[in-house]
């Protein structure tokens, strides 16, 4: 009975041996593959990201001023609007921003940051030289969409608009 005892023992140490043996090789193995990255690797991807984002910043900053110039253009079409609305109840054009709906003030700030992106005013609303009611507006760039190659937008009465093109040449209206 001894015997038996001591050799269920003995082969419960071995048994206990060859899982720890094994878990010792296992754990060797799973070190021996995974050691992160060399600081080579880590700088490659660095760079990558960087080239990445020295293109990608300014496409992305040409694309957000083009679409701030697409709403102070449509600003200045609704501006013309209800200038002629105004022209077709009263014979005349108006410099008050208050009487075509908009808030009191000399201009109307467009853009939703804490810088407006353009600013929108009634430039003249009078008789011309041929004694004719005319108005002209302006939307002029404010903040980062002064860097735009368009600049000022002015329309009149007669539906001129300018800029026509341009610093680089691409058409702006």
């Amino acid at each position: 009975m001894a015997r038996s005892a001591k050799g269920q023992e003995d082969r419960a140490q071995r048994r206990q041996g060859k899982w720890l043996a094994g878990y010792r090789a296992a754990g060797r193995a799973i070190r021996a593959r995974v050691r992160g990255f060399t600081l080579i690797e880590l700088m490659i991807v660095v760079t990558v990201v960087a080239i990445l984002s020295m293109i990608a910043l300014p496409m992305f900053q040409t694309q957000m001023r083009q679409s701030r110039r697409a709403d102070a253009k449509t600003a200045l079409l609704d501006l013309a609007a209800r200038e002629e609305r105004y022209y077709t109840l009263n014979n005349q054009y108006t410099n008050v921003l208050a009487t075509l709906g908009y808030p009191a003030g000399p201009s109307v700030n467009l853009g939703s940051g804490v810088t407006p992106d353009y600013q929108l005013s009634v430039v003249s609303a009078a008789i011309n030289a041929n004694n004719v009611w005319a108005f002209s507006l302006q939307a002029v760039p404010q903040g980062d969409q002064v860097n735009d190659t368009c600049g000022t937008y002015t329309l009149d009465n007669f539906g001129n608009q300018l800029p026509a093109l341009g610093t680089d040449g691409r058409a702006c209206w």
